[in-house]
């Protein structure tokens, strides 16, 4: 952290030389000592100081300066650091002066022109006011800050990416925090959010993910231009595979166009994962995986979407949204799922604003002691509900079936929650809302009951839509978009896309010879993370046996 300021404030540059020397000579081991020559300059250099987030610890303030006096410097420097210890400068002339601003400003000293000796009639008093400051201040967080609203789907993605990333950042909100919404008026006039700050000084106004991957330190650039396998989504199906891949020394590159993880990435808690009796978050498991595939040499790139897979020879080329192409002799498509998008009217307009698909363990802080709504039945949709439950005042679940088709662990966990009420055979027909999400309608299927709600937020967990849009016209897919692999490829009769070598397809081969597929985009598969994870070993077993007849 870097040190709090003294600031000292004099238009007389003997007297600010010779205050700057008595106070570094004292306290500069301990604090940066900042010598200006008007309020006017220390106004302006209060304003960078905030973006990047320092501390100020005490202003001593010259009374009789030109454009603006002591006092009046205070006044505005208060708004910004009320609580920095406040000493006055006077000449003899200026003392009712100083006694005024006792009162206008909450003076906490005047200190009478010269203070010679130091240590008789200045180092006493500062001390005494150090330590006071010392033992009351609540210093700033240290870290990024992100200064958005609730309502804009950007600050949304960049709060899910750092979350997800596991990086630290300290959310401000704009509409419901004055200070912050005059640190992001000082940096910008426009409307565009969020405004990131960073601790360097440094500031990102409604960045792309890759900007903002690359600030924080994030890979984003291939360091190869070849590798000996690509894998393409880095939920648990890619991530093991690229662990093996990197164990056993081949060159492997893992693309991910937002955060690691997947959907499992986003869970609350796993409680049925093989050798975690008490759960593990969706996020610590992905940390361990992305370390651990990292400490075998695999290259993560974030905030990079794969475009296109061309097939040349024996080489898999594959392209980035931004140009850049990579080749490698295999490639793994783990693309996974996401979630099913609300097709009814208003919901775009309100995707970040009131609802999200997934990511209740980013936004659910923020809708404390609200009233939100989850939609759906399964694993993911109980365990955001009760994940929920922990901060909004009433969770309540929409299932469009008769029940939960959720783990009877997570059943029983739901029902037993009094902050939770389940609504089977429920279906979502409207939602409502100008800025941010306001109410909801749905109906009972059974009755057809209707009912209006007031609602705080929705979290959308139904369906999943497998992402292998960017393979479409290169690998068999059923008419939901799934990946057909291994015997699939052979029963599928799709005319150009037929196999042609005299082999059959390894099990998760797709029908275009060293592409493979593994975890929720692949047809057949179970949406569970442990079958994942064992998809993309297997995966990896049959890259290395493709690998090895090149």
């Amino acid at each position: 952290m870097p040190k709090p300021v003294i600031f000292s404030i004099d238009d007389d540059p003997s007297v600010l030389n010779s205050i700057e020397r008595d106070l570094r000579a004292k306290y500069g081991s301990d604090y940066r000592i900042i010598p200006i020559n008007s309020g006017k300059a220390a106004l302006e250099y209060l304003k960078k100081m905030e973006q990047r987030n320092e501390t100020v610890a005490l202003f001593l303030v010259d009374q009789r300066m030109p454009e603006m006096n002591g006092t009046e410097f205070l006044a505005e420097a208060m708004k910004t650091y009320p609580q920095a210890k406040r000493v006055l400068l006077t000449a003899y002339a200026d003392t009712q002066a100083a006694i005024d601003s006792i009162n206008e400003v909450r003076l906490d000293y005047y200190l009478m022109k010269p203070w010679h000796p130091p240590n008789e009639r200045l180092y006493p008093i500062l001390d005494e006011l150090l330590e006071d400051w010392k033992a009351h201040v609540r210093l700033p967080y240290e870290g990024i800050r992100v200064a958005g609203a609730l309502w804009s789907l950007s600050s949304h993605q960049v709060k899910d990416f750092l979350t997800r990333h596991q990086i630290p950042y300290q959310w401000l909100d704009v509409e419901k925090d004055e200070k912050a919404r005059k640190l992001v008026e000082g940096v910008t006039s426009e409307t565009k959010l969020p405004v990131i700050f960073f601790p360097d000084g440094k500031t990102l106004i409604e960045p792309d993910l890759k900007q903002l991957a690359d600030k924080v330190g994030l890979q984003t650039q291939a360091g190869l231009p070849f590798y000996d396998i690509i894998v393409i989504g880095s939920g648990p199906a890619g991530l093991a595979a690229a662990v093996y891949a990197g164990s056993e020394g081949y060159k492997c590159l893992v693309i991910e166009k937002a955060a690691p993880g997947g959907q499992a990435g986003s869970s609350p808690k796993i409680e049925n994962y093989l050798g975690f009796p008490s759960g593990i978050s969706g996020d610590d498991l992905t940390r361990r995986a992305v370390s651990q595939a990292k400490r075998f040499g695999v290259e993560i790139l974030s905030a990079q979407e794969a475009s296109r897979i061309v097939v040349k020879d024996a080489y898999r080329i594959v392209q980035l949204k931004d140009g850049t192409e990579i080749s490698s002799h295999a490639v793994l498509i783990a693309t996974g799922a996401s979630f099913h998008i609300l097709k009814m009217p208003g919901a775009d307009k309100l995707t970040g604003a009131g609802i999200y698909y997934g990511a209740a363990y980013t936004e659910a802080m923020n809708y404390k002691d609200g009233d939100v709504f989850v939609v759906g039945g399964a694993n993911s949709a109980a365990q955001g509900a009760i994940y929920l439950s922990q901060f909004a005042r009433k969770v309540t679940v929409l299932v469009r079936g008769h029940e939960p088709t959720a783990s009877k662990h997570l059943v029983d966990a739901m029902q037993s929650n009094p902050k939770i009420e389940i609504l089977t055979d429920t279906d979502l027909l409207e939602v409502k809302g100008s800025a941010t999400l306001e109410q909801i309608t749905f109906k009972n299927t059974k009755t057809n009951e209707t009912q209006t709600r007031d609602a705080s937020a929705l979290f959308v967990f139904i369906g999943v839509r497998p992402q292998s849009q960017m393979i479409a016209d290169l690998v068999k897919r059923s008419d939901k978009g799934y990946v057909y692999t291994g015997p699939d490829v052979k029963a599928d009769k799709t005319p150009h896309l037929l196999w042609t070598l005299e082999r059959d397809p390894f099990l998760l081969e797709t029908s275009t010879p060293g592409i493979f597929a593994a975890g929720d985009v692949r047809f057949g598969t179970n949406h569970r993370v442990a079958s994942a994870v064992g998809e993309g070993a297997i995966a990896y077993a049959l890259m290395k046996e493709y690998l090895k007849s090149l």
